[in-house]
């Protein structure tokens, strides 16, 4: 039957779980509190004598500083209640003795006791004699058998002598049918509770059943799956700046969309975009089932490549932690990658030979860093392993690797060494830290707040051969990484995505 989804089960057990935690708790407030109870607080334990050695500095004048024996005085304030629904008589107390309780002051000796009772009570002064059992010995106070109505209460303030503030302090006694128990431990400003520990569990049960059964209607999940899903096959290629975004979108593509399988598969932005001019070429007519990611925009000669604008990255210079330079000027970097600076000290730093680790000639991220950075191409590769120079009259050891990865790995690994990343790839690296550029922190918050001045970011470009199809598979994922839980994705990996409004502008600028 329709009805009966696991869902629906949940949903009617939950409900039947709060009836029945509703009747058991109003049947424990009717039967289980009908039994006779008295309890106790300790509603102040303070030092009167400047030698308690309770570890608070204080300045007490008087008496108790004069008096031998009590520069260590206590009082004790300790308020005894029938917190039960039946009154207490006197033979309800089960001791043997004339005394119906005893409190125990550990470690401390009883000097003098006074007692208290609210107005309205005051019957209750007649059974607090000797004759009744009210007496004390060293640190045992004997508490004559007091009948207590219900919601009665006396207070006993007791002077002590003899030990520190805060230790244990026990009321020892028993009911017929009843108990003797502490209660939570008030000082006199507090504030008594407003509904019981029975009613305070009713509460907690129920809030949990309703958010229970919110939750369920929440995170039911009875919408088909998004509009436009397409079966097939697609690559994605072009920038490993990008990579970890493409990644993760692919595969819940595929989650969403069954039939579909999305390959990533990047080897550079230009890389990217020469494979879908060529799989374009090949097919004839028609868009191949190709996406090439470009960090910024693709190379001239590609007219038939169609752009689509997907997020704004920020991309950051990284040094390796053996460098104590934290931030360049835009000169300094210029003069860096044309080989005028030769070593760190030059700069403020160590005395390391200076070490550029760079992209290979199809990375998006090396092209924007040209083009926003140094407004001009760096100096010649020199190196092979990105330590010793190949070409000895290069001013400079620079080295050309494959991927982001490697970048990163390598400037870790060598001291003396910078290099340049997509933003959230350098964050969190050991071995190495980014560099602020004129002051300005590589940062996507910084965009979202209307600041440009950092100059190494661009939009992140996504390449297709002409319009594809409106049912391609191509069109569907592109369709899937600019919507909502797409844009997400794209802001988890520290990117500004162009459906948001600030990107928009600033994708819109180019």
């Amino acid at each position: 039957m329709e009805w009966l989804s696991a869902e629906n089960v949940v949903a009617v057990a939950t409900a039947v779980v709060g009836i029945v935690a509703s009747a058991g708790m109003v049947w424990y407030e009717r039967r289980v509190p009908r039994r006779k109870r008295i309890g106790y607080r300790v509603q102040m334990d303070n030092p009167i004598g400047d030698d308690v050695r309770s570890g608070r500095a204080n300045v007490r004048l008087g008496l108790f500083d004069e008096t031998p024996g009590m520069t260590d005085a206590t009082l004790v304030l300790l308020r005894i209640e029938n917190d039960g629904s039946q009154s207490i008589a006197g033979d309800d107390y089960t001791s043997r003795e004339r005394h119906g309780l005893t409190a125990v002051f550990t470690d401390r000796t009883i000097r003098g006791v006074s007692v208290t009772q609210p107005p309205g009570t005051d019957h209750l002064m007649d059974h607090f004699t000797p004759a009744a059992g009210l007496s004390y010995e060293d640190g045992v106070l004997r508490i004559p058998r007091v009948p207590l109505n219900r919601g009665e209460h006396f207070k006993l303030l007791v002077l002590l002598s003899g030990g520190d503030v805060g230790r244990g302090i026990r009321l020892i006694g028993g009911l017929r049918d009843g108990e003797v128990s502490p209660n939570r431990s008030t000082t006199p400003d507090d504030q008594p509770p407003l509904f019981s520990r029975a009613a305070r569990l009713i509460t907690v049960l129920l809030t949990v059943c309703v958010v229970t059964l919110a939750l369920i209607v929440v995170l039911r999940d009875d919408s088909p799956p998004p509009i436009g899903c397409e079966r097939g096959t697609l690559k994605v290629t072009g920038s490993t700046a990008f990579e970890p975004v493409m990644r993760e979108l692919a595969e819940k593509y595929e989650e969403d969309c069954a039939g579909a399988t999305v390959t990533v598969d990047p080897h550079g932005s230009t890389a990217g975009v020469r494979e879908l001019a060529a799989a374009g070429a090949k097919s004839g007519s028609g868009s191949p089932a190709v996406v090439a990611l470009s960090d910024g925009p693709k190379p001239s000669g590609f007219p038939e490549l169609r752009e689509n604008r997907v997020a704004v990255s920020v991309f950051a210079l990284v040094v390796n932690d053996d460098i104590g330079v934290k931030n360049l000027s835009l000169a300094d970097v210029r003069r860096l990658y044309r080989g005028e600076i030769r070593n760190w000290k030059q700069l403020g730093g160590p005395d390391r030979p200076v070490l550029l680790v760079s992209r290979d000639a199809n990375s998006g991220t090396r092209q924007v860093f040209q083009r926003r950075v140094l407004a001009r191409g760096e100096i010649a590769n020199s190196s092979l392993d990105c330590v010793h120079k190949d070409d000895a009259t290069a001013p400079v050891v620079r080295c050309e690797l494959d991927s982001t990865e490697q970048v990163l790995s390598t400037v870790a690994r060598l001291p003396g060494a910078i290099g340049y990343s997509e933003l959230n790839n350098a964050t969190g690296r050991r071995g190495l830290h980014q560099l602020t550029l004129d002051g300005h922190t590589p940062s996507v918050e910084a965009l979202e707040h209307g600041s440009s001045a950092y100059p190494y970011r661009e939009i992140e470009y996504a390449y297709t051969f002409g319009q594809p199809p409106a049912d391609s598979l191509a069109s569907s994922f592109l369709s899937y990484v600019s919507r909502g839980s797409g844009q997400d994705v794209i802001r988890t990996h520290g990117h500004l995505p162009c459906g948001t409004p600030v990107g928009l502008r600033i994708c819109g600028e180019g």
